[in-house]
């Protein structure tokens, strides 16, 4: 069990960040390649030398002139290290120019993960709120070109199945299944579900619709109905001073987790029926004929790191997973944390700056509080069916998904569809969706339509509630 659960539960009592899971994937890992010998020319990063030096001058002069968002041979940005190395100064003026957060080292993590490792709450606080503005930012600048493509594609009704499964015993049959059914017309698209989101162990269910209204204003786009209290809520992006503290709270009390799904070895073979006479696989999914394939060196790879925790904080976590993995429920003061302070920092830094840079590409001296960090890898087996009848290209899906990639399992869906599959549309696929989790995903059915306007609209018996949905 993983601190990643914890704080997905935590966060689900706590609105989480709206944007994105922050620690979920890590594709910019280490590729496990062969060290590169460098000239003087390589290792010449002088954005990141007078960080590591903590000279605040000359950084500010050079950020004018320099990019921020360079990596370094490790794979460190110069934000990288200023928070390692608990350079406060550095990091906050890194952050005033927009230093790109979200970007991870060769080890999988991210300026966050590293903050969290160091334990200065006002660091963690001022590169979480960067990490969502930049996140808001990155939506509205693909939205032109996202509500063109939508445009350009024909209107549609589809409908996808959901079923999920666990190697864990007992866990299977506390996962749900769900049937979404997709109407697109001109850049308006409704999603109806009964399922609003899934995270680990937590779901929840319902009758639900979510609207994207392409032509109002960013603010207004995106709503969630709940067809049973026939009420209505506006997905937003904004938060509170408190939700913001809160979750601060939870970063700094719980594992700090990376995970990557390795596709570096993935391979396609036709999958094979008969006993005495093999022949490929083919079968109709709905009604699209499609070939199968069995997906083979899908592996991921997850690191959760705690050197930040308490033995409090650590035995309190374990409690809470083996409650959730027995069925049971969490009672508040279990998973309410207390207002963390800032950690006393770690001793400073006996590196130089030439032994940093000169070291091993990608593995360079450890920076900031000691490692306690523990790795695993599972191989997955999976399956798609590839059909070249269906009328729907994988980039069509991809803009579709694209708008309701905020929920979790969409996400997962979309990145596993933009892996190099072979000809055809993905009609039936398995996705991990966590370490323990697997989801099959069928599509079942496909047609070009038109639709009532009022598909799209908030039924006006429909009142608004704010906090229907606390998570959204």
């Amino acid at each position: 069990m993983t601190g990643e659960k914890i704080r997905t539960v935590r966060k689900d009592h706590n609105k989480p960040n709206k944007n994105e899971d922050i620690m979920d994937t890590c594709d910019d890992a280490s590729n496990g390649t062969n060290p590169i010998i460098l000239s003087s020319e390589d290792l010449d990063f002088p954005v990141h030398e007078c960080v590591f030096k903590g000279d605040v001058r000359r950084l500010s002069s050079l950020i004018r002139t320099r990019s921020i968002s360079q990596k370094d041979v490790h794979g460190n940005t110069p934000l990288h290290l200023a928070v390692m190395m608990g350079a406060k100064e550095c990091a906050l003026l890194l952050l005033a120019h927009n230093a790109p957060v979200k970007i991870k080292n060769a080890q999988g993590w991210s300026p966050l993960a590293e903050a969290i490792s160091y334990g200065d709450r006002q660091m963690i606080t001022a590169i979480l709120r960067k990490l969502k503005q930049q996140s808001r930012e990155s939506v509205q600048d693909k939205r032109p070109k996202l509500l063109n493509a939508l445009k350009e594609l024909g209107d549609f009704y589809l409908e996808l199945h959901w079923d999920f499964q666990s190697w864990v015993p007992l866990l299977s049959r506390m996962l749900p299944s769900d049937a979404c059914k997709i109407y697109k017309q001109g850049i308006n698209i409704r999603l109806d579900t009964t399922l609003i989101d899934f995270s680990d162990m937590k779901c929840q269910r319902g009758d639900l619709s979510f609207i994207f209204n392409g032509e109002a204003a960013p603010s207004q786009s995106f709503v969630v109905l709940d067809n049973e209290a026939k009420v209505y809520q506006r997905i937003h992006h904004e938060e509170s001073e408190m939700e913001t503290e809160e979750e601060v709270d939870i970063l700094m009390s719980s594992d700090v987790y990376s995970a990557t799904l390795s596709t570096k070895s993935i391979s396609f073979a036709r999958s094979q029926i008969g006993w005495l006479f093999r022949e490929d696989k083919t079968e109709k999914i709905g009604n699209f004929l499609a070939d199968f394939y069995a997906v083979n060196g899908l592996v991921l790879e997850s690191r959760k790191r705690r050197e930040h925790l308490s033995e409090e904080d650590i035995l309190r976590n374990k409690a809470i997973m083996e409650s959730l993995s027995k069925g049971g429920g969490i009672s508040e003061q279990s998973y309410e944390p207390a207002r963390r302070p800032s950690l006393t920092a770690p001793a400073p830094n006996a590196v130089s700056w030439e032994e940093y840079i000169t070291a091993e590409q990608g593995k360079p001296p450890h920076l900031g509080r000691e490692l306690v960090c523990k790795e695993s890898k599972k191989n997955f087996k999976a399956n798609v069916a590839m059909s070249q009848d269906f009328p729907l290209g994988i980039e069509s899906l991809l803009n579709v998904l694209e708008v309701i990639a905020p929920f979790k399992h969409f996400n997962k869906l979309r990145e596993f569809v933009q892996m190099k599959l072979p000809p055809g549309f993905p009609v039936k696929l398995d996705i991990p969706v966590f370490p323990t989790i697997t989801a099959t995903v069928t599509f079942q059915e496909f047609r070009y339509d038109q639709f009532e306007e009022s598909t799209f609209v908030i039924p006006a018996e429909y009142k608004e509630d704010p906090s229907r949905f606390p998570d959204l």
